[in-house]
């Protein structure tokens, strides 16, 4: 391949997910926003400048103020109050537009048609389908040898990304709805307090009371390709396919194009999508830094504990060992999150590709992923972020043929039923790729 085109190929992708130092100068606060865990049994007090106050769970919360940064500390100072640290975020510029995909970067002289059974018209650009003897992750294997899921009540599946466009001819039909909102008349007609919440939230704009708005539409196009990765409607003769059969995407805007995301809005979409029947969540995204807070962790523990939701995390672009080089959210030890690693097509790591033992567990296609882009457009993207919604899509499929699975178990057929790479033995957990096949062989 041209070394200048793969360059900006995955350049696209090192963007979103820069692991960059960030120090405490780089890191603005919201003022107006603080994480507030009580003690057990108290309540929040009754302090000037806050202006309301929204319950996550547990003891945790999230208090909406006047600004006032002074409330910090006389929030930290109290004695009902275990814990107490305002929402941050780290500048940076904005994320680079994707690129159309390039012929040789999806397809090789030879390349057989992937999956006879999926009328799909540029399936044969998915090398992720293909067997794992070719370093897919046999996919293809399943629709011919298996059939489609047979469940009819579909997985619903949250991506946590840019936004999802969601009038896209590939992923309209895959689209979550919540059936009890009307659309368009500015009420809460399910009384969740979100208006117009009709295909998921945007917690990156907001009404004048702080509350997620309903519009997620994808303002970038990071969230639209991995959206269709996961989804893309099969057998519909349009397009690709995405790696499951039977599934609705949920959409939760909280991934910025100019910067990093902020915890509260991370845990409000993860909290949002689990309440709402999500049993998947993908999250290609992440930040060399931690502000000292765990809300984005904690969230993951309490959705896997509580709604048997599992958290798929990218584990990120900077060709580092994330043991030793944190990267948030992979890093966390959450046994309700699996973390991926990317591979390309000749089943090594993507030279980008973070790794680590111990908090790195799986690996996936990520190298030259095509996709689903906005505005009935179709493009090619490398990152782990593309990785990780190829094990999304599996655990999606596993799931809906499968669905007595608990979020631990799922996550456990995926490792266990993985295909090993003597290249990355010793680098990840498992050593190797996930198999849809294998994993559904297992069960």
């Amino acid at each position: 391949m041209n070394r200048s085109i793969l360059i900006g190929t995955v350049l696209i992708l090192l963007g979103f997910f820069l692991n960059i130092t960030a120090k405490a100068s780089s890191l603005s606060i919201n003022p107006k926003r603080i994480i507030v865990k009580l003690k057990n049994g108290k309540e929040i007090p009754s302090i000037n400048g806050i202006k309301k106050s929204v319950h996550f769970f547990e003891t945790t919360y999230v208090l909406y103020t006047n600004g006032d940064e002074s409330l910090l500390n006389k929030l930290r100072s109290h004695q009902d109050i275990q814990d107490a640290q305002f929402d941050t975020f780290s500048k940076r510029g904005p994320l680079p537009t994707p690129i159309e995909a390039i012929e040789s970067e999806t397809t090789e002289e030879g390349d057989e048609v992937i999956g006879s059974v999926l009328n799909d018209p540029k399936l044969a650009k998915l090398w992720a389908f293909k067997d794992a003897s070719k370093h897919g992750m046999s996919v293809s294997r399943v629709y011919e040898e298996m059939g489609g899921a047979q469940s009819s009540e579909p997985i619903i599946v949250a991506v946590v990304d840019t936004g999802v466009d969601y009038n896209h001819e590939d992923l309209k039909d895959v689209m979550w709805t919540n059936v009890n909102e009307i659309p368009g008349n500015g009420i809460d007609d399910d009384g969740n307090g979100y208006i117009d919440d009709i295909h998921g939230i945007n917690t990156l704009e907001r009404d004048s009371d702080g509350n997620a708005t309903g519009d997620m539409m994808d303002g970038h196009s990071h969230g639209t390709h991995v959206s269709g990765t996961i989804a893309a409607t099969q057998n519909n003769g349009v397009g690709i396919a995405g790696v499951a059969s039977n599934v609705r995407i949920m959409g939760l805007r909280s991934v910025p194009s100019y910067g990093d995301e902020t915890d509260v809005d991370i845990a409000e979409s993860f909290l949002y999508a689990a309440r709402n029947g999500a049993k998947v969540i993908n999250c290609s995204f992440g930040k060399s830094h931690n502000e000292g807070g765990m809300l984005v962790k904690e969230t993951i523990d309490y959705i896997a504990k509580t709604y048997n939701t599992l958290v798929v995390v990218s584990a990120g672009n900077s060709s580092q060992n994330i043991d030793t080089k944190l990267t948030y959210p992979a890093s966390y030890d959450s046994e309700g999150m699996l973390v991926v690693a990317s591979s390309t097509r000749y089943g090594r790591f993507s030279y980008f590709s973070n790794y680590g033992f111990v908090n790195v567990d799986v690996a996936a296609p990520g190298s030259s992923i095509y996709s689903t882009t906005p505005g009935n457009r179709y493009g090619n993207m490398s990152g782990t972020s593309m990785a990780s919604p190829n094990v999304t899509g599996v655990a999606a499929e596993v799931l809906s043929r499968h669905s007595y699975l608990t979020a631990i178990e799922l996550k456990n057929v995926l490792m266990n039923s993985v295909t090993t790479k003597s290249s990355m033995d010793g680098d990840i957990l498992t050593g190797g790729v996930v198999d849809l096949y294998s994993a559904l062989e297992s069960l």
